[in-house]
């Protein structure tokens, strides 16, 4: 069964991890990994800048080294950038330098403190040895925008479900996502600020 909220486990194991943040607050926290990528990233960025919202972005360093001009717009319109690995690389089947290793190879091209491991998880080693480094973000509600056999309704339904004050949002800048991303953020944006969330970055 797939969680569209982490368990209490994770928190357990991640305990400095960063899943959800002030709860006392009504703000949310979008975050798009995966990019950049020509195909999506420049609508992603035109859609925010008209609707006056700043993201943060978990960018894959092997997307950025290829496109450093869609990279550098990230930047230029005030969005907030994180390390997402150089390669997307999965921790739990590598070992614990290889995996450091590619995440640190991000710095060769960008710095920042925040980090967001591949697909929500890493092996505690690695958590161990980086949390020191890095503020390691994982999510307190992820949409499944990639996963095609799911229809934006159904994507809208989830962030419905499941924000709360806090709330930290994974959505991803993919070429999986970019059907089901341009239909339902429009959608998904107009909701949260009906509720009356506003948008603040990592």
């Amino acid at each position: 069964m797939f969680f569209e909220r982490p368990t209490w486990i994770l928190s357990r194991i991640y305990p400095n991890g960063i899943f959800r943040k002030n709860p006392e607050e009504r703000s949310v926290y979008l975050t798009f990994d995966d990019g950049p990528i020509p195909e999506l990233t420049p609508w992603l960025l035109d859609f925010l800048d008209r609707r006056g919202i700043k993201a943060t972005f978990f960018v894959v360093g092997d997307n950025v080294r290829k496109y450093l001009e869609l990279f550098q717009q990230i930047i230029d319109k005030g969005h907030s950038v994180g390390n997402h690995s150089f390669n997307h690389v999965r921790s739990m089947r590598m070992r614990n330098p290889d995996f450091i290793d590619n995440v640190k190879k991000c710095d060769t091209l960008f710095k920042t403190r925040l980090f967001r491991p591949p697909h929500g998880i890493m092996r505690r080693c690695s958590y161990l040895y980086m949390k020191g480094e890095y503020d390691i973000v994982f999510y307190d509600v992820i949409t499944r925008d990639y996963n095609p056999k799911i229809k934006p309704a159904k994507i809208f339904r989830i962030v419905r479900r499941l924000t709360r004050n806090g709330s930290i949002i994974v959505f991803h800048d993919s070429l999986k996502s970019m059907n089901n991303l341009k239909i339902v953020l429009p959608q998904i944006i107009d909701w949260l600020t009906a509720q009356g969330y506003s948008f603040k970055t990592l």
